[in-house]
């Protein structure tokens, strides 16, 4: 993935393949919503994952069982939160919202990352953080209430939107609590281990009920979220941070709403209205404009 061809490294383009994944599991996600229960399509995504990914990894993660014991809960928590409650409430919230909105609140996540490391590492907010969350959040607001911000006074605002929200909030802090705590396990081992921790979690959910079996109808779906979502994306990403670094590659995450809509548009049919353009800009822009380098601003931090 990191050969160069004429001067060209072709890793470069390997966090352009993740967001790709991604935008398409945005839109299996919401396809889901009809044809699996949530807690079916989270449990067997992460089985199927947890099986292909095992017999590369396994032996080694056993080997490491002593590193895994010392920061055992840590790697409960960080399965808990980017494994099973990011995507199960994804799954959730795919049954109200439409998946462009799904996109544009899930370009949010570089944002709340940067506020939540802000808060947990006691570093400074710059006065462009504050001002690009105040607008990306009036940009979430238009979509969630379509365009009418004045439903929120009467409860009318999309629970799917909501939900939808709380599942970046829980990815964007999984993220943080990654790079803070700095578990001395390879990026693979902890991903086996914390697949283990949200199979765990999820089973409880998936016996409540309704169990729904994988069949003609889900099949491609479960396949999809449980090799290239699970497996694909994550190996594209972590080439593309290590080619461009992590920076760099954080910025291909803005084409996520764009990927989704478009797919959204050609496969599912969905309608692009007025408010996911005014509000999809006010949120992208929030994001870019609170993400701007220190350095631009001279140090005008509020903490």
């Amino acid at each position: 993935m990191t050969a160069k061809a004429g001067g060209f490294s072709w890793g470069a383009l390997a966090p352009l393949g993740a967001v790709a994944i991604w935008s398409g599991n945005t839109i299996v996600t919401k396809s889901a919503a009809t044809v699996i229960d949530p807690a079916s399509i989270t449990l067997y995504r992460w089985l199927i994952a947890f099986a292909l990914l095992a017999p590369f990894v396994a032996v080694s993660t056993w080997r490491a069982r002593a590193v895994v014991r010392a920061h055992f809960w840590q790697i409960g928590i960080l399965g808990t939160l980017g494994m099973a409650t990011y995507q199960g409430l994804a799954y959730v919230a795919a049954r109200t919202a439409s998946a462009v909105d799904m996109g544009v609140i899930q370009a949010l996540m570089p944002l709340f990352a940067a506020l939540m490391a802000s808060v947990l590492a006691g570093e400074g907010l710059t006065l462009w953080a504050l001002l690009g969350s105040a607008i990306s959040l009036v940009g979430v607001v238009v979509l969630a209430t379509h365009g009418d911000p004045a439903a929120l006074s009467v409860g009318a605002s999309g629970v799917g939107d909501v939900l939808m929200l709380l599942a970046v909030v829980a990815n964007s802090l999984y993220g943080v609590l990654l790079r803070r705590w700095a578990i001395p396990l390879s990026t693979w081992q902890q991903m086996l281990v914390q697949m283990m921790f949200a199979i765990v979690i999820s089973v409880p959910f998936w016996l409540a009920g309704p169990m729904g079996p994988i069949n003609a109808a889900n099949a491609a779906i479960v396949l999809y979220a449980g090799i290239p979502a699970s497996l694909g994306a994550p190996f594209c990403w972590i080439v593309g941070v290590k080619v461009l670094g992590a920076s760099r590659a954080s910025s291909f995450v803005n084409l996520l709403p764009v990927g989704v809509a478009l797919l959204a548009w050609g496969l599912l049919g969905e309608t692009l209205h007025w408010y996911h353009a005014i509000g999809g800009g006010l949120t992208l822009a929030g994001v870019a404009l609170a993400l701007r380098p220190r350095r631009a601003i001279r140090g005008a931090l509020v903490r």
